[in-house]
């Protein structure tokens, strides 16, 4: 027996793998938000009620307490800034030139990147290491941008946007973005429209989303010199990347941190594995019924936690 053929991992395991890998840092980080909030008296707001909030105002939180919710707590603004963000990156892709593109995009990787690697670092390591840890990974990724850094970083960074948004929004207030965002999903892939932002992202070495080599060497592949070039190749086998994106994972890790703050630990481990059935529905959907072609991942996984939500 070749045991080391069974052992090899397809795209489809390392993008399980890293889902499951952003879920256990949302819940080392967000185990650590309110004590270290308290050691360091630091004033946060107390997340809101259980009840959607779409607009700011006061609201009871689930201890009894009123307080007046932000906008960033609020469903309807969350759900209009982040569409709106959308749009607004599609006309800069369309309108602006690559090589302009190439550079503003990654610089703010860079800061993106090692923003989430403070986070997810600073709630166990002190101030000096934890920002030393950030501006290596920003500079080194700058530099050097190999698949293998891109996920992980990008991994620590959507763990980071999860945990913290995750303290100021309720578990309800998530699904809505969720469900939102998934109806956006699938109509710019239905429509052509993601695939599109995706290749021009490709083009300009930076990607939003988790790139997947076939072969092991891909994973050593350097973004700024050779690219992911064949994203858009419509027979799969022809393809020698595929990719998650980046918002298949952290919405789900979202509502998981939301939960989190909201019911508790046990709760949030469930909520994170009907996310995990959810992405493994769309991988099946889209081997089984659309043989390879791109398809959106976050429709199913949205119909899967809110059915977890239901049950909680």
């Amino acid at each position: 027996m070749n045991l080391k053929k069974h052992l090899k991992f397809s795209p489809v395991h390392w993008g399980l793998l890293l889902f499951v890998l952003t879920h256990l840092l949302v819940l080392l980080v967000v185990t650590k938000m309110d004590p270290f909030f308290e050691e360091k008296e630091i004033y946060v707001p107390s997340q809101p009620s259980e009840e959607v909030v779409w607009w700011p105002g006061e609201v009871t939180t689930p201890s009894g307490e009123v307080i007046d919710v932000p906008a960033y707590s609020s469903a309807g603004p969350v759900v209009i800034y982040i569409l709106t963000v959308a749009v607004i990156m599609g006309l800069v892709l369309f309108f602006i030139p690559l090589w302009l593109l190439k550079l503003l995009l990654r610089v703010l990787f860079a800061a993106l990147f090692a923003w989430g690697a403070f986070i997810v670092s600073v709630f166990y390591l002190p101030y000096p290491v934890a920002i030393a840890i950030a501006v290596i990974l920003g500079a080194f990724w700058f530099a050097k941008p190999f698949v293998w850094l891109h996920n992980l970083a990008l991994v620590a960074s959507l763990a980071a946007v999860a945990s913290v948004f995750g303290r100021f929004i309720s578990p309800w207030t998530a699904m809505i973005v969720i469900i939102a965002l998934a109806v956006y999903d699938f109509l710019a892939v239905r429509f052509g429209f993601m695939t599109w932002m995706a290749d021009r992202m490709a083009k300009s070495d930076t990607l939003p989303a988790i790139v997947i080599p076939k072969n092991r060497s891909g994973w050593k592949l350097d973004l700024k010199r050779e690219g992911v070039t064949d994203i858009l190749e419509p027979k799969p086998d022809a393809r020698n990347y595929s990719i998650l994106g980046g918002g298949d994972i952290a919405f789900p890790a979202l509502l998981t941190a939301a939960v989190y703050f909201s019911q508790g630990f046990v709760p949030a481990i469930i909520i994170a594995a009907f996310g995990l059935i959810g992405l493994v529905c769309a991988y099946v959907i889209q081997a089984v019924f659309l043989k390879g072609r791109a398809m959106p991942a976050l429709p199913p996984i949205a119909v899967l936690v809110f059915l977890g939500l239901l049950i909680l």
